[in-house]
């Protein structure tokens, strides 16, 4: 089904037979428009951002927001998406981009301009903090909007995603569990809604249940490529890996059209493959399914599994060509960008592993500088404390100093998660702990590698990958 709440009535009944506003109206979600095309377009690029999917019969997102634009110039939601869509994407911040930063000040003179419902208000509140760093404040915002207005989808995924970025796993879970009672099957797109539930029970480590959940929405809509998500996350944190193998496997074909996400799904397929240490296996996926994208779009999520991929296997020692060369083409453009902490250290991947040593450098020098300079900025308040460290952990690394990187890296281990992305992203970092610790010169951080793979191991029994690193400890531990 495509459609939220207005698209699907209007097309089946005419827009001449209805009240412009009357679907919208009837679930309580009032636009402030004149224009009945305004609303289609609205509730059509709503669907594809909820699905993760561009519809290209109706153009796709682009399309819809440029035909939504030219419907009603001054329908202030029509704003609030276009907008949202770009600072949430986090490839553009009002910091470095004018014609952003105008986009969002425009948004907010208009509101100010027009009789607006508070929820739309609200809404246009939350983008104008989030547009300068303060997320959690924009989240807030949303959480108002959701306790008077439950099935406000726009809001629901934007706090979904921000949730994510500020790591805040259990707000993620908790922010749909509040609304989910209202998301009852007779609501358009309310399979998506538990999808969203099941992830924020993965990342609360309720494994079974967010399964459960994640199969729940599947059976309503088997193409439902987050839910199938969440379901990788599940194989991936207990390493059941044959078990994740054959699930992405067999619903292959109904999530690859989800142009949004199928190159997050095909990352973690890939991961399975490292997992096992078929590393051929896990470069023919990258080369077909997750490079391809990131090299065409420049996609910010698809940057972050191709630059954490690339790493993934170049920590197992394998060879990568000019991989990372091809990947710096996209991600050189992003390096003052500095708009999330876990976007900054996967673009620093990427220029470590084609070592750019200038562009390392000005990374994080201008990441220096923007932490030193006082702002309201959440991301940046944890760069001095956070960002950094991690950061300078990476660099210390590739150039051979382990013991520094263990130094830098083993006291903020468990602080990592406010920097964002989810427990299986994160994981590279505690990769990164490991083999420098391994790697040390140091028998105390040689001791501490020991730790932590049986940490690990009791965390995921029969993980491949935690056998072949505890063999490496036990040889390297005989020969010192």
């Amino acid at each position: 089904m495509f459609a939220f709440i207005s698209f699907q009535r209007l097309i089946l009944v005419g827009a001449s037979d209805i009240s412009k506003f009357q679907a919208w109206q009837d679930a309580g979600l009032v636009l402030s428009t004149t224009s009945n095309e305004a609303c289609k377009l609205f509730d059509a690029v709503l669907t594809q951002y909820a699905t993760w999917t561009n519809n290209e019969s109706l153009g796709g997102i682009d399309g819809c927001l440029a035909k939504l634009k030219a419907a009603d110039p001054n329908f202030t939601m029509g704003h609030v998406i276009a907008n949202g869509l770009e600072l949430i994407g986090t490839g553009r911040t009002v910091r470095l981009d004018k014609e952003l930063d105008s986009a969002v000040r425009a948004m907010v003179a208009l509101s100010q301009s027009q009789a607006l419902t508070e929820r739309e208000r609200l809404h246009v509140s939350a983008l104008d903090v989030f547009a300068r760093g303060q997320l959690p404040k924009a989240c807030d915002l949303w959480e108002q909007i959701l306790q008077s207005h439950p099935t406000d989808l726009l809001a629901l995924k934007f706090s979904h995603d921000t949730y994510f970025y500020l790591g805040h796993q259990r707000q993620m879970r908790d922010s749909v569990a509040r609304v989910y009672p209202f998301w009852t099957r007779d609501v358009p797109l309310s399979s998506y809604v538990k999808g969203y539930y099941s992830f924020g029970l993965v990342e609360t480590n309720l494994f079974d249940h967010a399964e459960k959940v994640a199969h729940e929405a599947l059976a309503i809509n088997q193409r439902d490529a987050w839910s199938v998500h969440t379901i990788a996350h599940v194989n991936e944190m207990k390493a059941e890996v044959e078990k994740g193998l054959k699930f992405m496997k067999e619903t292959e074909k109904n999530w690859k059209s989800s142009d949004m996400l199928a190159c997050h799904n095909y990352w973690h397929w890939a991961l399975y493959y490292i997992e096992k240490g078929e590393y051929e296996a896990a470069l023919t996926i990258y080369d077909q399914h997750i490079a391809p994208p990131c090299l065409a779009s420049g996609n910010i999520l698809d940057v972050v599994d191709n630059s954490s991929m690339l790493y993934r296997l170049h920590l197992e020692g394998v060879e990568l060509g000019d991989r990372w060369n091809d990947l710096l083409g996209v991600t050189k453009k992003h390096t003052k960008d500095h708009i999330l902490l876990f976007n900054d250290v996967h673009f620093l991947m990427s220029f470590l592993g084609a070592k750019d040593h200038k562009t390392t450098e000005e990374l994080l020098t201008t990441l220096q500088e923007l932490a030193r300079a006082p702002r309201e900025d959440h991301q940046l308040s944890l760069a001095p404390s956070l960002g950094l460290p991690l950061c300078q952990a990476f660099v210390e690394f590739e150039n051979g100093n382990c013991d520094k990187a263990v130094d830098l890296l083993y006291p903020i281990r468990y602080e990592l998660v406010q920097v964002g992305g989810s427990d299986a992203q994160r994981d590279v970092f505690s990769l990164l702990l490991i083999h420098a610790a391994l790697n040390s010169k140091s028998k105390a951080k040689r001791n501490l590698a020991r730790c932590l793979l049986h940490e690990r191991d009791m965390m995921r029994p029969k993980s491949p990958m935690t056998e072949r690193l505890i063999r490496k400890a036990a040889a390297v531990h005989s020969m010192a």
